[in-house]
């Protein structure tokens, strides 16, 4: 996915979790097997964890800045573990669960972004990236899944 010059912050992160969104709702064939990418395992529930854990972390620290506080640091094992529910079937009753998370976040996080001004976007209050840069790093959590892609 490339950076559209007209695209805003808030269709960034809604695009992310769509491209997210149209991969897992291939992952009711997964085949088990874990992918092995760049020194770490992926499997359908991997990706939708880190995904979601992505937006609720710099989501807690974009609301943090806002009120001037400092944002609390997370304590996420990311995508160096792997649990024992990552391993499991992904089901269609997975995919619905999946989508009714990752389309909220995305909405919150749109609805967040699209009420901030430009120069809210741009000249962001604490330390850390603009917000702006924040929904464009999200952007890149189509990583997990693109790990995972299709099942062949």
């Amino acid at each position: 996915m490339t950076d559209s010059p007209k695209e805003t912050p808030a269709e960034a992160v809604v695009a992310m979790v769509d491209h997210v969104l149209d991969l897992a709702a291939t992952w009711t064939a997964w085949d088990g097997k874990p992918a092995h990418i760049d020194d770490r395992v992926y499997t359908p529930h991997k990706a939708i964890r880190r995904v979601a854990d992505h937006l609720v972390d710099h989501l807690a620290e974009l609301e943090a800045r806002l009120v001037g506080e400092a944002p609390q640091p997370d304590h996420w094992h990311a995508s160096a573990s792997t649990t024992e529910a990552d391993l499991a079937p992904f089901t269609q009753e997975d995919l619905d669960e999946a989508r009714s998370r990752l389309t909220r976040l995305a909405r919150i996080w749109a609805n967040r972004l699209g009420a901030l001004t430009e120069q809210q976007l741009d000249d962001s209050p604490g330390d850390g990236w603009t917000f702006r840069e924040l929904a464009l790093h999200l952007k890149g959590s189509t990583y997990y899944a693109d790990a995972v892609g299709r099942p062949v």
